[in-house]
């Protein structure tokens, strides 16, 4: 009877978690439907990695995760892609603009974790500055970890915002308080937050690339995608207005 009760707490444990992920999957389409519409024809988007140490159990399978969303952006073509990560002793590297999205995987690849401290500040000011000279429509960030002042971090995340540019920030793992300060961050920029972790794999890599979809075509490219690949991103066509 005992081991009974214990299956039946373990499968509600799960549902629980279940629901919780798609409340915030929920919330990150009801964000991304705010973004404005757009004609270009062709899209920016600048996506950031944290490479510190602590992520390099998950490395290899977070990169597998991206290099799908590169893919599919090639196929809706017209997107220019940034790729900016940090690690190490201050290390802040960006790429250039690349619209040849293998060559933007064999970077990213090539990439490996070293220890250091998060750099979320220099990510933020590099996006400032691209979306200055020339208007990125979008900025990606994937990462576990937040140990800089928060206010000023907002403060940045604001300027973006006002700047029309909206953070999308995907967190893995589950530490509180930097679940937090990415939420604020989200919020403050206009895009979204979402969970980033081996349960929703599948269904973070579908909102990463919707948001590059969209990014690339707005919301016709969108339509063409979502009639090819149902699921997440018909949800997400639903709630972008005609």
């Amino acid at each position: 009877m005992s081991e009974k009760k214990s299956v039946i707490r373990k499968e509600k444990s799960v549902s629980a978690v279940k629901r919780s992920t798609d409340q915030e999957v929920d919330l990150f389409l009801n964000k991304l439907s705010h973004m404005p519409k757009t004609t270009r024809t062709k899209g920016r988007l600048i996506f950031a990695l944290d490479a510190t140490a602590s992520r390099q159990m998950t490395w290899d399978h977070a990169c597998h995760i991206q290099a799908m969303m590169f893919e599919e952006a090639r196929n809706v073509g017209g997107l220019e892609i940034q790729l900016v990560f940090y690690r190490g002793f201050r290390e802040c590297k960006a790429s250039g603009w690349v619209e040849d999205t293998p060559h933007l995987s064999r970077l990213m690849t090539s990439v490996s974790c070293l220890a250091g401290n998060t750099q979320i500040e220099k990510v933020f000011k590099r996006a400032l500055k691209e979306t200055n000279e020339k208007k990125v429509n979008a900025m990606v960030f994937v990462g576990d970890a937040m140990e800089e002042d928060i206010d000023t971090l907002g403060h940045l995340a604001g300027q973006l915002g006002l700047h029309g540019l909206p953070c999308f920030m995907f967190h893995e793992g589950n530490d509180p308080v930097v679940a937090t300060a990415f939420k604020q961050f989200a919020r403050l920029s206009g895009g979204a937050y979402c969970p980033f972790d081996e349960g929703a794999a599948q269904q973070l890599k579908d909102l990463l690339t919707a948001v590059a979809v969209f990014a690339a075509g707005g919301r016709k490219a969108l339509v063409d995608y979502s009639q090819k690949n149902k699921g997440t991103s018909t949800r997400l066509l639903s709630q972008i207005p005609e």
